[in-house]
């Protein structure tokens, strides 16, 4: 019947009793399956994360620089890791870095909201925010 038809006949399940086959074109099955593969892809959300390091002691200009590299992150969609990372004996001024990070999410307050306060992983104080959902 699939030669009549000029057609493939493809075997669907071999492991049923008894097999079940199909009689269609192969090359189109391939071709439309491919494309609802690329279809699903692209509906697919890639969540981008920047990252924007600081020192404990970082000057008011350097500070104000990197608030409008943060805002460019947010304002196009992406997800902002910011960070204050201690060296040597800087250490010891957490304080310091804490209310750096919870300034500079103050800034940000009109463009993302904070996903996780700043909170100490080794060396890093690190804050999470993520960008306000566009109405």
């Amino acid at each position: 019947m699939a030669e009549e038809m000029e057609l493939d006949l493809v075997e669907i399940s071999p492991n049923a009793k008894p097999p079940v086959c199909k009689i269609i074109d192969y090359k189109k099955f391939l071709y439309e399956q491919k494309r609802k593969q690329k279809e699903l892809k692209s509906k697919q959300i890639k969540v981008v994360i920047k990252e924007i390091r600081f020192g404990p002691n970082t000057d008011e200009h350097d500070f104000q620089f990197k608030l409008k590299h943060a805002i460019k992150f947010l304002s196009e969609g992406a997800k902002l890791k910011a960070f204050v990372f201690f060296k040597g004996r800087s250490i010891i001024y957490k304080d310091r870095g804490e209310i750096l990070l919870l300034k500079f999410a103050q800034e940000l307050e009109d463009y993302g909201v904070i996903e996780k306060m700043p909170e100490l992983q080794g060396k890093k104080m690190i804050v999470m925010i993520n960008p306000l959902k566009k109405k």
